[in-house]
């Protein structure tokens, strides 16, 4: 019997409790109705739920939901789990849903969520544990809205202030994990939630040290200070020697965002399709990425994520042809005497875009087109360029969602002042797809209007769709059970095990 139990103590005692990541700036609320930056966000993913999320695969499945089903096209009603408890004991019920709801909706509340929710006519509690909610009209994203983080009643309806509420550093939430300490400009410290009603994570504390300079991170990740960080391609391919290779495994998959070149379409030099097709045809895409980003990058030829329900994988990969775009230059008119010229602006601060630029123009000489590159600090280039649709072509970029919403950035009614259609792209088609596509619930029908309206922007070319990065995680060989996926490796972190050196 002592054997058996001085056994289990040493295993027990070869797991350590803490997981090491880093953070360059502070939280500015915790609080996921108000908060807008990065590094609010991902603390508050340990510790609040939504009523779903996606799975390693992207599918939506029940998280403080038990279950959910559409009583007709309108009509959505979402049985709650019963055994959930607030980070400070109190029971999750449907009020805490029906406030969320209403906080979104309040005007004195500066929260970047509540155009998601104009689709809602009302939410309606049946009993503590069910929730009715009702649309104005079918809507897509029925299910996806009610991923939004709940926040507990009891601790905010007393709070005279939400924006400057001491829970937005204190916050309580429902996750598997719970804040322990925060500082500004110190570490933030999260505790496991021994109580989560869900499976309770092995590592017991998750460390986020406060490391505002990138170059100190990436040190600190090197000596082993960091037990998972973000690389560069460069430093994946110049940087690292045998003995980070030994500590780490480095984990790649592309990331939620791609970088293009966008043609102002009210300007008549674009207006005609071939020659946009001549420039693309320009461009080598795969050189790009091979020069900018070591390889570590993937060909972008349309608007939607690959891997997902919109991607359409039977729309070609761009290629560079430079005997078609000389061919189709000359149709148009344009040759060595009179060369094809146009300008591309970009913002200063991103120098990997000003590097693309360089690339392209290199690139476009080789078909006879002349491209001028202008470069501007980041808000003059928003206010007097982008903003007022004053230039001929950008280079900027978008992120990629898991549930594309087209109508932001390819409807004609968001071709407007302070709309994301900035290049003033007109699609008639395309519109009629984005519509139809809004009232469609079903993910299947969902999915073949998508990849049919993917098809059509990629092959009317009012972007040039140049490449979408890889994301490179490099994560401490102690850790075990990380398994990659289409959402990021943190997917499964419950079942992440440390072991001790």
């Amino acid at each position: 019997m002592k054997k058996i139990l001085l056994t289990c103590l040493l295993f027990i005692s070869t797991y350590a409790s803490t997981l090491n990541l880093s953070i360059s700036s502070n939280p500015s609320r915790i609080n996921p109705i108000i908060s807008t930056d990065s590094v609010s966000a991902e603390i508050e993913s340990w510790i609040f739920n939504g009523l779903f999320k996606y799975d390693k695969d992207g599918n939506i499945v029940v998280d403080l939901a038990s279950s959910y089903r559409f009583i007709d096209n309108v009509t959505l009603e979402i049985k709650l789990k019963k055994n959930i408890k607030w980070h400070d004991g109190e029971k999750f019920t449907a009020q805490d849903v029906l406030y969320t709801y209403n906080l979104i909706q309040n005007p004195k509340i500066y929260t970047p969520l509540t155009s998601q929710y104009k689709k809602v006519k009302s939410v309606i509690i049946k009993d503590d544990y069910t929730v009715l909610i009702n649309y104005k009209e079918a809507y897509f994203k029925a299910l996806e809205i009610w991923m939004v983080s709940i926040v507990p009643k009891h601790i905010f309806e007393n709070e005279k202030d939400i924006m400057t509420s001491k829970y937005n550093k204190e916050p309580i939430g429902t996750g598997p994990y719970k804040l322990k300490e925060f500082k500004l400009s110190s570490d933030v410290i999260l505790e496991v939630n021994k109580e989560y009603f869900d499976k309770v994570p092995n590592i017991e504390q998750i460390r986020y040290k406060f490391v505002p300079d990138i170059t100190t991170s990436f040190y600190m990740l090197k000596q082993g200070q960091l037990d998972l960080g973000s690389l560069t391609p460069i430093q994946v391919d110049r940087q690292l020697n045998k003995n980070f290779h030994e500590s780490f495994n480095i984990y790649e998959k592309q990331s939620f965002a791609y970088s293009y070149l966008g043609f102002n379409l009210r300007n008549p030099k674009f207006k005609n399709k071939k020659i946009r097709e001549a420039i693309s045809l320009a461009i080598n895409r795969q050189e790009i990425i091979d020069i900018l980003y070591f390889g570590h990058a993937k060909v972008c030829n349309g608007p939607f994520l690959p891997g997902t329900f919109a991607f359409n994988d039977k729309v070609k990969i761009s290629k560079q042809n430079l005997n078609k775009s000389k061919e189709l230059l000359k149709s148009l008119g344009y040759d060595e005497k009179n060369p094809f010229e146009f300008e591309v602006i970009t913002n200063a601060n991103n120098p990997t875009r000003i590097n693309l630029a360089e690339i392209i123009q290199h690139q476009l000489l080789q078909s006879g087109i002349k491209m001028k590159i202008r470069v501007m600090e980041w808000q003059a280039f928003l206010n007097t360029v982008v903003n007022p649709r004053k230039f001929e072509t950008i280079i900027l970029g978008w992120n990629l969602a898991l549930m594309p919403d087209a109508r932001s950035i390819w409807h004609s009614k968001s071709n407007i002042n302070g709309g994301f259609n900035l290049v003033g792209y007109t699609n008639n088609k395309v519109d009629r797809l984005i519509e139809k596509g809004e009232v469609t619930i079903q993910r299947e029908k969902l999915g073949e209007i998508y990849r049919e309206l993917y098809k059509e922007i990629a092959t009317d070319l009012p972007y040039l769709f140049l490449y979408i990065p890889n994301s490179i995680t490099a994560v401490n060989k102690d850790i075990k059970n990380v398994t990659p996926s289409l959402v990021g490796i943190t997917h499964n972190q419950e079942d992440w095990i440390k072991i001790k050196e």
